[in-house]
């Protein structure tokens, strides 16, 4: 039913003398606001396609103005009730004009930079984090070695079969050498295009849960972190055994600087969401996670990068390299440059 209809309707029990004089104002309202509707859309147009560097100067001067007039509308026409198809006009126009005005002015590769200076800064101010999950990393890591060293029958129980790839109590020195630790190199396709895409896969869903289980105070990410430090020490006592602790540890240090370090990160992550959530200060904890939440997922985001990178090293480098010496060197050149990267991008003090 239109507007028209309804105030005949209301006004038709009355002599037509008494009748009240009822002007429409929406064709009005609309011809004398028009205009400025149109100029807005066409300034609206050019940022979006050229960037507001495209506007000239009186341009960029009236179109703030036009916003304003714009929100004047739509308050007015919410105001007077007029048709439903100007208010949502005149909504998304609002919308569109308010994004062109006050939405960042930087592009993917700024927003590249800016994430890469914000990663050293967020790490640092975590450093404590880092520690509390190295600690249960060691403490785990630890524990699998003692166990499984005196009894690997522990191995079955910290290392999972998909995981395990048929390494176990039945594993020789022979095989760990020749299947695993100096393994003939499968070529691109299935090291880059496999395992690589795999080995990503796995480690960022174990990164990624123990990021998120920190909103249960913590615990869960504490326990699985050390659980990851179990399977680690059974691996390692199991090649001590066989006496390859030191080629073992070279073939898993050459990608697991940067993998174990992107482990400790999310789970760091994690424990800045739980103490916001236990001590949130003066604010409501849903107020201390927003404050505190996008430092965390940065972090969190940096070490999907970092996994990203111990992936390449290996499924690619980790057989290409077949000599313990020089593995022990490309682990200590990426710990030097993660280090580097950190201390460099540091925030620094400010003078008083």
């Amino acid at each position: 039913m239109s507007i028209e209809t309804g105030i005949a309707r209301e006004a038709g029990g009355l002599p037509p003398a008494q009748r009240p004089a009822v002007t429409l104002k929406s064709a009005e309202f609309r011809r004398t606001r028009e205009q400025s509707w149109v100029d807005l859309e066409r300034l609206i147009g050019i940022t979006a396609r050229k960037g507001v560097r495209a506007l000239a100067p009186d341009e960029l001067q009236r179109m703030p103005q036009l916003y304003r007039s714009a929100l004047s509308s739509l308050s007015v026409a919410r105001a007077i009730a007029l048709d439903r198809n100007l208010l949502l006009y005149l909504e998304s126009l609002s919308l569109r004009a308010y994004l062109a005005l006050y939405s960042p002015r930087i592009g993917l590769g700024e927003a590249g930079r800016q994430f890469l200076r914000a990663f050293p800064a967020a790490v640092i101010s975590a450093r404590w984090h880092v520690l509390i999950a190295f600690l249960a990393l060691a403490l785990g890591t630890i524990a699998g070695f003692w166990l499984t060293v005196g009894d690997e029958s522990w191995f079955t129980t910290f290392v999972p079969n998909w995981l395990s790839d048929g390494r176990g109590v039945a594993s020789t020195r022979a095989s760990l050498l020749n299947g695993e630790i100096f393994a003939p190199w499968p070529g691109f396709a299935v090291s880059l295009g496999h395992l690589s895409t795999y080995l990503f896969s796995h480690n960022t869903i174990i990164g990624v849960l123990a990021f998120g289980l920190g909103l249960f105070a913590g615990v869960p990410t504490v326990l699985l972190i050390a659980y990851q430090g179990l399977g680690l020490g059974a691996f390692i006592a199991l090649h001590y055994n066989r006496g390859l602790t030191v080629d073992f540890l070279g073939w898993l240090s050459i990608h697991g600087v940067t993998e174990l370090t992107a482990i400790l990160l999310f789970g760091a992550a994690g424990l800045v969401l739980a103490e916001k959530m236990l001590f949130p200060d003066r604010y409501s904890r849903v107020d201390s996670l927003a404050l505190h939440g996008r430092r965390a997922a940065e972090i969190a985001v940096g070490a999907v990068m970092m996994l990203f990178v111990a992936a390449i090293l290996e499924g690619e480098f980790r057989q290409l390299v077949a000599s313990t010496p020089w593995r022990f060197v490309i682990a200590a050149a990426s710990a030097v440059g993660w280090l580097a990267y950190l201390v460099a991008l540091r925030p620094r003090e400010q003078a008083p």
